[in-house]
């Protein structure tokens, strides 16, 4: 398991893991009176264009994931507002779980929730294996001085103690529904990078090594995004091994190389040194959501009905309208009274 945070930290073992499996079904919640909507289901700046990047060695035995998610992070801590050290969190998170759920099967979506007792409270990221992915931070306020050890943002001090679950949640098939496959591991540094890659180690059976890297800027914008995720195949030689841990030793830090103008190929390449590059690789480009209004306002007003028609006259009765916010695109739609009863029919 080789883990980065923001700066260039490195501890290089890989190790197996074991597969854990829990079921529990994700939800949308509304909460009366509030009208909070967690409207999820489980089942910047320049000219950089964001990617997330798939590539195998020559040699086959190792995979490796590189992303570029500059833009996709200033989204995410625009839409919430966030304060530099929640940046660099809710960034970690967002891209960490972007190359845990890219580039597997059609339909498959992995939830990531850290449930620390700092003073972020829950961080919560969603991803589809298409590259669509949206996150949410308890207390996007919150913010420290930089550590007086290394000068860097203290993630860790937001995120505290608890427990990091990880939620894969596979389409409905031809076969019917599949159950979700569940991992829970305790947060042992709160860096996030550490915490993913103590998940991989511990429920997945995956030797890897995880990069992740968020620099913000003195205008509070996002500078750099990325990370990378490298997994070794069952049969990959110690030759191998070695020279990836020697790769990654040597190539800095993430939030660095992007800064410095290197794109996820290049970044590749970095990291395959002596390996070398099995092809072009596969490539998407990631988006922030989904948060399209008229997708959001009909699945909000579908939460809205499963309140059922006493419950929600009650709202309309106290408030004259039902007023709904999205946790994860921080976009608020108000419903009248009449968009209200449209909705109750049509869903009898």
């Amino acid at each position: 398991m080789t883990a980065l945070g923001r700066t260039a930290r490195h501890v290089s073992a890989f190790q197996a893991v074991v597969p854990s499996r829990c079921m529990y079904p994700c939800r949308t919640d509304i909460i009366r009176r509030k009208g909070l909507f967690r409207c999820y289901s489980m089942a910047p700046g320049g000219s950089r264009t964001d990617e997330v990047l798939r590539t195998l060695s020559e040699n086959g035995q190792v995979s490796i994931i590189v992303v570029d998610g500059t833009r996709l992070v200033q989204e995410a801590c625009t839409r919430h507002n966030t304060a530099p050290t929640a940046s660099a969190a809710l960034g970690r998170a967002i891209l960490g779980t972007l190359m845990m759920s890219c580039f597997r099967g059609e339909g498959e979506k992995t939830q990531v929730t850290f449930k620390g007792d700092g003073p972020f409270g829950m961080i919560q990221v969603v991803s589809e294996s298409s590259g669509q992915v949206k996150g949410l931070i308890g207390n996007p306020e919150v913010n420290f001085p930089l550590r007086d050890s290394d000068n860097k943002l203290d993630v860790s001090q937001g995120v505290g103690r608890g427990v990091l679950s990880v939620v894969r949640s596979l389409p409905f098939t031809d076969k019917g529904w599949q159950a979700p496959y569940t991992g829970m591991v305790p947060i042992t540094t709160g860096e996030i990078a550490e915490d993913l890659a103590t998940y991989l180690a511990d429920s997945e059976q995956v030797q890897s090594a995880l990069g992740l890297g968020v620099s913000v800027g003195r205008d509070l914008q996002i500078d750099a995004a990325g990370g990378f995720l490298v997994q070794v195949l069952p049969f990959a030689e110690e030759e191998t091994i070695a020279q990836l841990e020697l790769n990654i030793s040597k190539a800095g830090s993430m939030s660095k190389m992007l800064k410095d103008g290197l794109n996820p190929k290049q970044i590749t390449d970095i990291l395959l040194e002596g390996l070398g590059s099995g092809g072009d690789g596969f490539s998407l480009q990631p988006t922030y959501g989904p948060c399209e209004p008229e997708s959001l306002k009909s699945r909000m007003a579908s939460a809205v009905a499963a309140l059922g028609e006493k419950e929600v006259k009650d709202i309309i009765e106290e408030q004259g309208h039902v007023e709904v916010t999205c946790e994860f695109c921080k976009q608020t739609y108000q419903f009248t009274e009449e968009q209200i009863m449209e909705v109750l029919q049509d869903s009898e």
